[in-house]
Formats: structure tokens, sequence, C-alpha cells
């Protein structure tokens, strides 16, 4: 007995000890369970009585943040940020839509005075200085590339520029404006208005349809730059290869067509992919993935409805062949703005999400996607009651997003 008894409460101890290690195993399965497969986020009637396409198209299963992050408010004095973006040094370069480019640094809130240089902007109802990207070679060219609502007599158009940021920080040097958008039009809304690198040197830019009914129909007509993401040089050239090169009656800086108002672009990080979201109108906001020469269909197909409630289209449809089908739409609105994908590994199960600034809705949308499918949705920062106008990553991993109201948050890990 004496020599048995050790050898049990060893064994005993063992089986403990697998006993408890598979109860620690079960319990970090059951919190992962806990953040999936919740009930979707939007609980809201919709709009629109319109059934998806697909499964999933719409209303996909909520899921949780399990890793603990926390948010902070680091400035509230910016006037009417509308595009953020990261420099070398981890500070960030926001534009404020009056006309007008700051500097602030994220690690006690300074702000620098207005950079000066900027060509006169347009700023009535949602125009004025937008979106912004650096040249991929700014530690050496210190060039930086905006869009932005370029007034001209009584008329106005989507504008993109170039100037070099002087070595004071104080001024942008030799501005040319590289593209203007076809045609003029005296409007006030749906400039579009996001630009961004790709791995080739060249730019994307979206380009709204200027809301107007008379305006609208010309994001299905390619000789005119309404309701488009463009690809060109950074001297604005269409860049080789673009799909309707050497077509009739098309414009060769043309990508892909049939866009309201385009404010979100952004690439996968593991795929390439170029993705991009879009306003509806009540209803029918919509994430694309965006393929050279095809056509996304408004406003000949849409998940949404006028603002005073009428139905659009004639007939009224929601797919068409040869027309594109959302990937993701959002009925009621989101009101998307400015999006990026998350590529750090600080918070794991954040890799690859699609994060994209909520107006209307007041959230910042997080986005599982898989095989280019959205399979979770999640909001952040609902509490917070502002609109969300864009959203980037830095480089040591945390989100920082600006508001209308002219706020800028830090989310991170704890």
């Amino acid at each position: 007995m004496k020599s048995i008894l050790p050898a049990t409460i060893i064994a005993l101890t063992l089986l403990s000890c697998g006993n408890n290690s598979k109860s620690s195993a079960q319990k970090t399965t059951d919190q992962e369970k806990e953040s999936q497969n919740l009930p979707p986020v939007e609980t809201e009637k919709a709009n629109t009585d319109f059934q998806p396409a697909f499964e999933g198209q719409t209303r996909i299963s909520g899921v949780k943040t399990s890793t603990a992050y926390e948010t902070k408010i680091i400035t509230k004095s910016l006037d009417e940020p509308w595009g953020i973006t990261e420099l070398p040094d981890a500070r960030l370069l926001i534009t404020e839509n009056e006309g007008y480019m700051r500097i602030i640094n994220p690690d006690n809130g300074n702000m620098s005075e207005e950079i000066q240089g900027i060509p006169e902007v347009d700023n009535r109802g949602q125009g004025g200085l937008l979106g912004l990207t650096l040249s991929p070679n700014f530690e050496e060219d210190h060039m930086i590339y905006w869009v932005f609502s370029e007034k001209v007599e009584d008329s106005n158009h989507t504008a993109v520029a170039k100037g070099k940021l002087s070595e004071d920080e104080k001024k942008l040097e030799n501005v040319k404006i590289i593209y203007r958008a076809s045609p003029t039009y005296d409007g006030k809304l749906h400039y579009g208005g996001r630009v961004i690198f790709d791995k080739k040197g060249n730019l994307f830019v979206s380009i709204g349809e200027r809301s107007d009914k008379v305006t609208r129909v010309k994001a299905q007509d390619l000789n005119t730059s309404f309701g488009k993401i463009i690809h060109i040089t950074t001297e604005g050239k269409p860049v080789d290869g673009n799909p309707f090169i050497n077509k009739d009656e098309a414009r060769p800086e043309i990508y892909s067509y049939g866009h309201r108002n385009p404010q979100g672009l952004a690439f996968h990080p593991e795929t390439g992919e170029l993705w991009s979201n879009e306003f509806g109108p009540r209803g029918g906001d919509e994430l694309n993935l965006i393929e050279a020469g095809n056509n996304y269909g408004w406003p000949v197909i849409t998940y949404g409805i006028e603002y005073r409630g009428d139905k659009i289209g004639d007939p009224v449809i929601q797919q068409k062949e040869g027309m594109e089908q959302p990937v993701y739409y959002w009925d009621p609105v989101l009101s998307p703005s400015g999006m990026t994908f998350y590529v750090s590994d600080q918070i794991p199960e954040w890799k690859n999400n699609l994060f994209i600034a909520g107006l209307s809705s007041q959230h910042i949308a997080r986005l599982v996607i898989e095989n280019n499918k959205v399979i979770g949705e999640e909001r952040l920062l609902e509490d917070e009651d502002e609109r969300f106008r864009d959203i980037t990553q830095s480089k040591n991993g945390a989100l920082f997003t600006i508001t209308d109201s002219g706020k800028l948050y830090k989310i991170s890990k704890k």
C-alpha cells in the first residue's frame, strides 16, 4: 500500500491538472464564442422591403471585441476636419474643411498653425478641403496630394492637387492642380473626395455624382467624371492599362462607374484589392469591391429610396445583369466616410478587419471580412454622439479618427 499511494496521488494530481487545463481551454473557447455570432447590430426598421441578392449582404451577425481597448480624446480644437493621415514621424496631418491643413502631435495634442499655400476651396454645402494622402516617397520629396472642391465662377468641381511641404512645415510650395472633374456644375453636394496611392505610385480618386437628378444619371455616362473612381498618374494623366483607354465616348481616366458619393477608399492588406464605400440615398449605403471597368449601378439599381420616400428607378430594381452588387449594404444608413483596414498585430482579432467612419450613424463600423464577404459587424464609440469623418491606423497599431465637431480620438489596446 505504501508503494502504491504516492503513485495514486501523482496520477490523481496529473488527472486534476489535465482537467484544469481542459477547463481553461474551454473557458477561452466560450469567450471567443461570446464575441461571435451575436444578433445583428442594426435593430431599427429598414426603409424598404427590398430583398438582398444573397445571404449576408446586409444585417450580418454581430461580433464583439474581446481584447481590452481604450479610447482617448487627443484634441477638441480642430475645425471641421475631413481627412487624416500619419506622417513618417508618427505625427498626424489633417485637412480642415474651410481650406487648411494642420499637424498634430498625438502624444500631447499640440497643433500647428494653419499650413498656408492651399488653393481656395468652395466650402458651401459638402464642399471644401477633403481627403489627402502622402507621396510614397514623402521622406525624400515631402509631397502631399489632396482633393478639394474648386470654385469656378458660379460653379465648382472636384479637383486634385499636389504640393511640397516646406522645410519649416508652414506652407505648401509649388502647388499644382493636376486633375479637374468635368463637367463643372453649380451644386453643393456629393464631391466624393478620397485619394490613395497604389503600389505603382499612381492615384485612385473617388468622385461623386453631385446629387441632383440631372447629374446623378451621369454616373452611367462614361463621358463625364461624375460618379466615378478614376485612376491617374501624379501628373493627372490616365494610367496606362485603364479599362476605357482608346474607347469612344469614354474618359480614359475612369476605372469604375455607377457610383453615388464614394467617400472611402482602401486596399485590402493581403489581397491588394481595392475597396470603396459610398452613400446611398435613404437606405442603401454600400461597401463595394472595385474592379476595373465595372458598373456599380447607381442610379439604375439601388437598395435605397429618395429622402422623401419615393422609389428610385423606372423600373424600381435592385439587380441587373452587367451591374455589380454591393458586397454589403446598410438600411438604415451608416453614412460611410473614410475607412481603413487594420494591419497591426496589437489587437490580433482586428487583423485585416475594415473600420469605417460613420456620420449620421455616429459610430465606427468594424467589419470582419473573409473571402470577400462580410461575416461580422461591430459598432465602436457609439456612445460618443459624434459624426465620424475619417479614420487611419498608425504604425504602432492605434486607430485615429476625426469628427465633424473637431475632435481627434485615439483607439488603442489597453
